[in-house]
């Protein structure tokens, strides 16, 4: 008779327990999701404005940067890059951006996009990772 208690209530446990389980998991599914598409819809904000310093608070503690006519340049610092980019913007006089595509690829986000001037196009690629619940841009390419 113990066991058959025991059994009944592991039962009646689990077929409780399971739809709270399932709430709970697709709570933090939307959660997750939410965050990180507020966030890129930030980073396209800053972009359409031209705001290097709105865009530097998404960058990594060290970036890698490419901009045009200029090469690559790897692990610079979050200041540095913030000044560079700020200059690039600046003297493009970068008036707007469009997204083109977006993916994710294992824990890594790529945009790709253009961002315009007056008269001129440039093409764009971001690279970001999830740290925790926030996104940070690791690589931007422009040219």
């Amino acid at each position: 008779p113990y066991i058959c208690t025991v059994l009944a209530v592991s039962k009646e446990v689990t077929v409780i327990m399971k739809p709270v389980f399932v709430r709970i998991a697709t709570v933090v599914t939307i959660s997750v999701i939410a965050a990180v598409h507020w966030i890129s819809d930030a980073i396209i904000n800053a972009l359409k404005q031209g705001d290097a310093d709105k865009l530097s608070a998404y960058f990594d503690t060290f970036i890698d940067i490419k901009l045009p006519e200029k090469e690559e340049i790897k692990n610079v610092s979050k200041n540095q890059a913030t000044i560079a980019i700020k200059s690039f913007f600046e003297t493009a006089a970068i008036k707007g951006f469009e997204v083109t595509s977006q993916r994710e690829l294992g824990g890594t986000k790529y945009m790709t996009g253009k961002l315009t001037s007056n008269g001129k196009t440039y093409n764009i690629t971001l690279m970001m990772k999830s740290k925790g619940d926030e996104v940070t841009i690791i690589t931007i390419r422009i040219g």
